[in-house]
């Protein structure tokens, strides 16, 4: 007998008929003799529909209220979920995050988990019931209701599992794994039947949109055994079957993922690049720069800063394409005279993509063959940061899915 912690997404639990599919699912390892609790999240576009009402009400809606509301499409959800689970005749209970208790932090809206009381779901487990969680939502110190921000049932499900000590945490979502590329960029993206905590949590970092980032920091911290899978696939499979589907995300001592360089190409589509031209080269110059970008909570992802030619330099960093107008409006309004710089400039149209692998910790030649693919392929590189297990590089939007493809097919992980 095993300790799982199930956890499904707002398209798993969209409708009457796929709730009494998760149910069904759940009730199949609750047959076979396993403790199941299980992290729903609302049902596919409930919370949208909710956080419109609010702003339909209030333009600048308070985040404190915009919690209380938000909550409650994960609750509604449980609450289905744990009737459904009684129609299979299990005998089944669910919690709002603030009965359970899940505490957190009081920062409303995208709230950190500081600890998990988990005293009263292992009572209900060793009493024989399926406990269902709500995700995404804990309670703060002075008793408000807060949520994780948004995949937030993904860091749920995972905390959860953590302060279980649980075997598994089984993330069943509308994908049957983690894939080397996004399918609808590369259709020779294959699924990966393991990578490791630091791969996954470059690939979220990066781009892929499979597990929320957050989760794979939980996952890796507290050493939770996670599996990405599908939800669509039959409900009553057999259970062997499905314990071995999907991705496993695993650590890097085991063996089997030497064989493996690149584990996989990650790219994100929506960024923009700022050069500020002419800066002096003084110290303290990128914390001059970059200082007033922080306090407008702009994320700066990759930086690059020139060589000194007659005491001045050139500062590049990317930004979110979303915040791009912003950041260059608090570069030009205040910064620039102050820094005295020459000219600031952007392009809102670039991309990056990142080969992702442990493997190249022990191998050489990986940067090279990259440029040398981009190279062959006419894309020309406008900026590149690398780390111990990724190299990324900033291209042309244009060329984005060309560059994915080409990389994907030299690196062979078309093939197994």
């Amino acid at each position: 007998m095993a300790l799982i912690v199930h956890k499904y997404g707002g398209t798993s639990m969209g409708s009457v008929e796929r709730i009494a599919n998760v149910a069904k699912r759940v009730a199949k390892w609750m047959r076979a003799g396993h403790q199941v609790v299980v992290v729903p999240s609302a049902m596919s576009g409930e919370t949208n529909r909710l956080l419109g009402l609010a702003k339909e009400i209030n333009p600048n809606p308070s985040p404190r209220e915009l919690d209380q509301i938000a909550s409650t499409g994960e609750q509604v959800s449980s609450g289905l979920l744990a009737l459904a689970l009684m129609k299979e005749g299990i005998d089944a209970v669910s919690y709002a995050g603030w009965q359970v208790t899940v505490y957190t932090d009081s920062s409303f809206t995208k709230a950190r988990i500081k600890s998990i009381d988990s005293k009263k779901i292992l009572n209900d487990l060793n009493a024989g019931r399926a406990v269902v969680v709500t995700g995404f939502q804990g309670v703060d110190p002075e008793g408000n209701i807060t949520t994780l921000g948004r995949g937030g049932s993904d860091t749920s499900a995972v905390a959860m599992a953590a302060a279980l000590k649980a075997d598994e945490c089984l993330i069943y979502t509308d994908v049957d794994g983690v894939y080397t590329t996004d399918p609808r960029v590369c259709e020779d993206a294959r699924r990966l039947d393991k990578i490791t905590f630091e791969e996954m949590l470059e690939m979220a970092s990066l781009g892929s949109k499979v597990l929320q980032i957050r989760s794979v920091e939980f996952a890796g911290k507290y050493k939770v055994k996670t599996r990405v899978l599908s939800s669509l696939t039959d409900p009553l499979m057999p259970l062997d079957q499905e314990m071995k589907s999907g991705t496993l995300i695993t650590f890097e001592e085991d063996s089997t993922m030497e064989a493996a360089v690149i584990s996989g190409i990650a790219f994100a589509r929506d960024e923009a690049k700022i050069t500020v031209l002419g800066v002096p080269d003084r110290p303290g110059i990128a914390y001059q720069i970059l200082g007033p970008i922080a306090d407008a909570n702009i994320d700066v992802d990759i930086i690059i800063q020139n060589q000194s030619v007659e005491g001045k330099t050139d500062f590049t960093f990317t930004v979110p394409r979303g915040d791009y107008q912003k950041a260059l409006d608090i570069l030009k309004g205040t910064v620039q005279a102050h820094i005295e710089a020459k000219e600031i400039s952007g392009d809102p149209k670039v991309s990056k993509v990142s080969v992702v692998g442990v493997g190249m910790r022990s191998h050489v030649g990986i940067a090279s063959k990259m440029f040398r693919t981009l190279s062959e392929e006419g894309i020309n590189i406008l900026m590149i940061s690398t780390s111990e297990i990724k190299i990324s590089v900033v291209i042309d939007e244009k060329y984005m899915e060309l560059a994915v493809r080409a990389l994907h097919k030299a690196f062979e992980l078309d093939q197994k």
